[in-house]
């Protein structure tokens, strides 16, 4: 496995470097990348391969879908736009775009802008469509999106919605007149000297080393196609960058902002707690807020096809983390190193909770199949545990795309009434929470940070 070390000279940053070329052997994680800024110094490096298919080294300059993180660009604009008085958070979204429709007429006239960037909108979140690579993509993904079904009521509790953030890149496009990805380009990653953070279908990333995702097909590491997510879904989770552009950005969100881009006001105001987000802590605008021991994180994690991101930094140690990784067990290598980090460079022990027995009867309250868009599995009973049975259905990051792989079952137990942790990878330490109707039954299940429905 290769190991890019030219700039391995901390033994703290050595200390990670060694736990992730691990993992990755464990774990059979084709490549990954790290970058670490703290206090003034900057440490990068990158391990493994680009492509099980045409292996490349990965190092701290090697492109990678930094998904989801994709969305606190979409904020940062939009709190941008609002510190110009060209967009109010708190006005509907139809001031903005006057046609926008969805499957209930109410939600559509009361859903505000701080509704879509703090994922309270209610409909079905998880849903990909792919509209060409022309300027009209978002347009027409947006119109398509009045087609799901409501879950939950608006601003009553809180589920991870992507196609909230469909809606708000849309907003940016409609107040600046400028496709989404050109809005971008101006006003943040040009300013903020990111040169090598693009989005597709600009082709000039190919003209760099990039990486391709990878998932395991029958124990197979194998590559995962299609390598892009689509145009439509830029503002969602299309932002392809390295870790050296991305602790840029960190430094950037820790400053006291950057003239003619935004004040520092703006940006801590994105880092004030504007919902509770259940077992993933407190949500800011776009950010996960969360207490870890003594410290404050803010973060986000990114998932594409095959490939899986965590960033996050912590204003008051004056650190930033990104972490990229080119598999979908990736994820297990973020949320392990994420505890790593935090004890090697802070002596902050990130400590579980207890799983603890509960009388079958409250079991068998959760048993059933759960469901919201594309995410599906049932609950069933096993001794003392809760069984998770992933049930794939397929549809990203199109509708038409086949089910993939079936995660394998897993344990859950409880730790306190009504929230719970995962026993086993990939949901691991991994904390979810049951959330009852107005008669006291389980009417949701939240993992992952989506509330998916009690449906039988």
């Amino acid at each position: 496995m290769n190991l890019s070390t030219s700039h391995i000279t901390d033994s703290k940053f050595k200390k990670v470097a060694k736990k992730i070329v691990s993992e990755m052997k464990r774990l059979e994680v084709p490549g990954v990348a790290i970058g670490i800024y703290h206090r003034g110094k900057e440490f990068t490096a990158g391990f493994g391969v680009t492509s099980v298919e045409h292996p490349l080294p990965v190092t701290p300059d090697t492109l990678f879908q930094a998904g989801s993180v994709s969305k606190t660009f979409t904020g940062t604009l939009l709190m941008m736009l609002a510190e110009r008085g060209k967009v109010d958070l708190d006005a509907p979204v139809r001031k903005y775009i006057t046609d926008f429709q969805l499957q209930d007429e109410e939600v559509a006239k009361k859903v505000t802008v701080r509704h879509l960037l703090t994922h309270m909108g209610g409909w079905v979140g998880d849903y990909f469509n792919d509209f060409g690579n022309g300027d009209d993509a978002l347009d027409k993904m947006v119109k398509d999106i009045a087609k799901l079904p409501q879950i939950q009521p608006l601003g009553k509790i809180w589920s991870y919605n992507n196609t909230g953030f469909n809606v708000a890149a849309r907003v940016i496009e409609v107040v600046t007149e400028k496709p989404y990805e050109r809005a971008v380009q101006e006003m943040l990653l040009d300013p903020l000297g990111l040169n090598m953070t693009f989005f597709y279908p600009s082709d000039i990333l190919f003209t760099h080393r990039f990486v391709v995702g990878h998932q395991k097909v029958k124990g197979k590491v194998r590559v995962a196609r299609p390598w892009a997510v689509g145009r439509a879904t830029n503002g969602v989770g299309g932002i392809v960058s390295t870790v050296k552009d991305l602790l840029k950005y960190g430094r950037f969100h820790m400053s006291n902002g950057k003239k003619n881009v935004i004040s520092g006001k703006s940006l801590r105001a994105m880092r004030q707690p504007q919902v509770d987000a259940g077992p993933r802590g407190m949500m800011g605008i776009t950010w996960f807020i969360r207490e870890a021991g003594r410290l404050k994180v803010y973060a986000h994690p990114g998932a594409t096809n095959g490939q899986q991101a965590f960033f996050f930094f912590i204003p008051e140690k004056d650190f930033v983390c990104a972490i990229l990784t080119n598999s979908d067990d990736g994820g297990i290598i973020t949320a392990e190193m994420f505890e790593v980090i935090l004890e090697t460079y802070f002596n902050v022990e990130l400590k579980s909770p207890e799983p603890v027995e509960v009388p079958l009867a409250e079991l068998k309250e959760v048993v059933g199949r759960y469901r919201i868009g594309i995410e599906c599995f049932d609950i069933k009973v096993k001794g003392k545990y809760l069984i998770y049975h992933h049930i794939p259905l397929g549809g990203f990051p199109t509708p038409d795309t086949p089910p993939g792989p079936a995660l394998p079952p897993m344990r859950f137990q409880f730790y306190e009434k009504d929230k719970l942790i995962g026993l086993d990878e990939p949901t691991k330490g991994a904390l979810a929470d049951i959330i009852r109707d107005e008669q006291g039954r389980v009417e949701y299940f939240r993992l992952w940070g989506r509330a998916h429905k009690k449906i039988k």
